[in-house]
């Protein structure tokens, strides 16, 4: 039988638990009050909504922690979030192993997934690219690739926002320089994009989507800001 934990490190353990709830909540607080982020969540999640109701699809990428965030996001999107409906198309560049391997290997890691977004986006199709820092390689040459293809670009990354502040169409800072807690908001953010999307063209009622409508000063975080408070 295994002895009782003992105390000092009992209490070590509370404590970091502690700290670490604390502050994603902080995290989470400062991006309710972020007019700035609230409005591009608002706008990333109007775009993706604008991609399927014109016929095109989502496509998505991200390394290590965010790989598996984009992985989540597509999964999301061509199954189900919060109700039965049909699925949508929604591709995660990080899924596929053999791709990201044989394209490192031949053409290096910086391209793994550009060389995909040449190969399965389509003019009106969207990119959302995933980066704590902004400043992911391989992640730009994807936006980059966009450009080429008409395609839209939705950034998720911490506050800082690197390069990809500038070259996506759409950039979600997220107010804080911690990597767990950035990527913790990530999944809060890929969330509130799968739902507008969800309720937008499936839902019973129309309040996502006038909310998503809103352009007036006055109410700018309407939408993302009630997704915050049910998440």
């Amino acid at each position: 039988m295994k002895s009782p934990m003992k105390s000092p490190m009992k209490s070590l353990i509370k404590q970091l638990v502690d700290e670490q709830i604390a502050e994603s909540v902080l995290v989470k607080q400062a991006l309710a009050d972020s007019p700035e982020a609230i409005t591009a969540i608002q706008e990333a999640a109007r775009r993706c909504v604008a991609v399927y109701q014109r016929g095109n699809k989502i496509l998505i990428a991200g390394n290590g922690g965010s790989a598996a965030d984009a992985q989540h996001m597509a999964a999301e999107l061509s199954g189900r979030f919060n109700f039965d409906r049909p699925g949508i198309p929604a591709i995660a560049l990080t899924a596929n192993s053999s791709a990201v391997t044989a394209i490192a290997n031949d053409y290096g890691y910086e391209r793994v997934f550009s060389r995909q977004t040449q190969a399965y986006g389509q003019p009106g199709d969207l990119l959302v690219g995933i980066s704590t820092s902004g400043n992911s390689q391989n992640i730009l040459m994807a936006i980059e690739q966009c450009q080429l293809q008409e395609m839209e670009t939705i950034g998720l990354t911490g506050s800082a926002g690197g390069k990809m502040a500038t070259a996506c169409d759409v950039c979600i800072q997220i107010p804080s320089e911690s990597t767990p807690r950035v990527q913790e908001c990530h999944i809060l953010v890929v969330h509130m994009l799968c739902a507008a999307v969800e309720e937008v063209l499936f839902g019973q009622h129309d309040l996502p989507e006038k909310a998503l409508e809103e352009t007036s000063e006055e109410a700018p975080e309407a939408f993302a800001s009630s997704m915050l408070l049910s998440a």
